[in-house]
């Protein structure tokens, strides 16, 4: 019978140190309701949530017999962008928010977004500095998300707002 995780507490909330197995997921495969997984030792279970979820690096599933699985977030191809001031970094994020993207935003105040040749050009030429790099993603949530990421399943309409989209 394959396990099943119905419960996701975030990091610090659970006992970490009880996890029997980790799992480590892509942005894309962190914001899931359903979804059969294996661990990194080769246990496999179902991620069977009542509700789509983010999961974030650290937090953890709780299996139906009472174990746990550690979240991981996988390293992706991603941008990190400054600008020279903080009035030209908060135009980088009208810029990027603009196109409706989606964005992390570091603790060092950077704009981190995953990689694309067309944006990283833009921000190039709005003055950006840009990083790419390897690291973890886990976009803002966004003012309707409840805490979590924005995704696309979380039950609001997208209106025109009367502009391009790149």
């Amino acid at each position: 019978m394959l396990k099943r995780a119905t419960q996701v507490e975030h990091d610090g909330h659970w006992p970490a140190d009880q996890a029997v197995g980790r799992v480590t997921l892509a942005y894309d495969d962190r914001h899931r309701r359903r979804l059969k997984l294996r661990t990194e030792n080769g246990t496999d279970f179902l991620l069977d949530l009542g509700r789509a979820a983010l999961l974030r690096d650290g937090d953890g599933l709780r299996l139906e017999d009472g174990g746990w699985i550690a979240i991981a977030a996988a390293p992706e191809d991603v941008v990190d962008v400054r600008g020279g001031t903080p009035r030209a970094t908060a135009r980088l994020a009208w810029h990027l928010g603009n196109r409706h993207l989606p964005v992390q935003i570091l603790d060092d105040g950077a704009i981190r977004f995953r990689y694309d040749h067309v944006i990283e050009d833009m921000v190039i030429g709005l003055g950006g500095n840009v990083e790419r790099k390897s690291a973890p993603f886990t976009p803002e949530g966004g003012a309707y998300a409840e805490g979590s990421a924005h995704g696309h399943d979380h039950g609001h309409r997208h209106h025109h707002h009367g502009h391009e989209h790149d």
